[in-house]
C-alpha cells in the first residue's frame, strides 16, 4: 500500500521539517534501569560494600566510568574504574540475557517510524557489547546507526553522542528529535540542540521551552514528533 506520509526532510502541510529521530536505549526503549541499579548493588555487595538507595538518582542514565568512579569513591572499594567495568557491564550482560523488558509503547513506535522510512538512530552511554546484546531483541533493523558511549570521546551529559548520531545520519540537530528518559540524557540532546521529549524512568524531568515531558511512549508517535520541528 502506497504511504499518503510526506518523505522526512521536507515540510509537511502541517510545517514539520523532521529530519531524524534520535532514541535513548535503557530506561526509554527498554526497561532496563533497574537492572543496572541491581548489578550495581550486586557487585558491590560481593565487594563487602551497601550502596545507598539515594546514590541511585546519581547514578542513573550516566557513562558508566562516571558511575564506576562515584561509587568507587562513594563506598571506598577497592577496584578500579576499569576492574569495575567489567563486573558491571559482565552482570548487566547476564541479566538481560533472562528477560528483557521493552518499555510500553516502544514496539509500537519503532515500528511506525521503520514503516514510514524515518532516519532513526539508537544513542546510548552503555557500552558497544550492551548494546549489541539488546539488540538482538528489539531489532537492530530499526536503526540506521547506533552509538554506544564507548565510540565517543564525551559521552552523555556532553553533547557528542547526539552530534555524531546526527552527522551519521546527514540531518541537522535542529531539526532531530530526541527522546530521553534521563536528566543526564536530556542535557547531551539539548546541548546538541536538539528537539527533546522526555519520559522520565526513574527521576523527575521538569518541562521547558526546549523539551517536553510525556509519561509514557504511549503518548509518543510520528505526528507527535514531527509538531516538535517546525519550519
Amino acid at each position: 500500500m502506497t504511504s499518503t506520509v510526506p518523505a522526512l526532510g521536507t515540510r509537511t502541510a502541517e510545517g514539520s521539517a523532521l529530519q531524524a529521530v534520535l532514541l535513548d536505549m535503557d530506561g526509554t526503549l527498554v526497561d532496563t534501569e533497574g537492572f543496572w541499579w541491581d548489578t550495581e548493588v550486586e557487585v558491590f555487595a560481593g565487594l563487602g560494600h551497601a550502596l545507598d538507595e539515594s546514590w541511585r538518582d546519581v547514578v542513573v542514565g550516566g557513562p558508566m566510568t562516571r558511575s564506576a568512579g562515584f561509587l568507587i569513591e562513594a563506598t571506598g572499594a577497592d577496584i578500579t574504574v576499569p576492574e569495575l567495568t567489567v563486573l558491571l557491564n559482565d552482570g548487566f550482560e547476564d541479566r538481560i540475557s533472562r528477560t528483557l523488558p521493552l518499555m510500553p509503547g516502544a514496539a509500537r513506535l519503532l515500528t511506525e517510524l521503520a514503516a514510514h522510512d524515518v532516519p532513526t538512530a539508537l544513542v546510548s552511554a552503555s557500552h558497544r557489547r550492551i548494546i549489541d546484546r539488546v539488540l538482538d531483541s528489539i531489532g537492530a533493523h530499526h536503526f540506521r546507526l547506533t552509538v554506544a558511549g564507548d565510540e565517543v570521546a564525551r559521552t552523555k551529559p556532553h553533547p557528542d553522542p547526539y552530534l555524531v548520531a546526527a552527522a551519521g545520519l546527514g540531518a541537522d540537530p535542529a531539526r532531530c528529535a530526541v527522546i530521553e528518559d534521563t536528566a543526564t540524557g536530556v542535557a547531551a540532546a539539548e546541548a546538541a540542540g536538539c528537539r527533546v521529549v522526555a519520559v522520565p524512568s526513574v527521576a523527575p524531568i521538569a518541562p521547558s521551552d526546549s523539551r517536553t515531558v510525556v509519561p509514557t511512549l504511549e503518548h509518543v508517535d510520528l505526528r507527535f514528533l514531527r509538531g516538535l520541528v517546525r519550519t
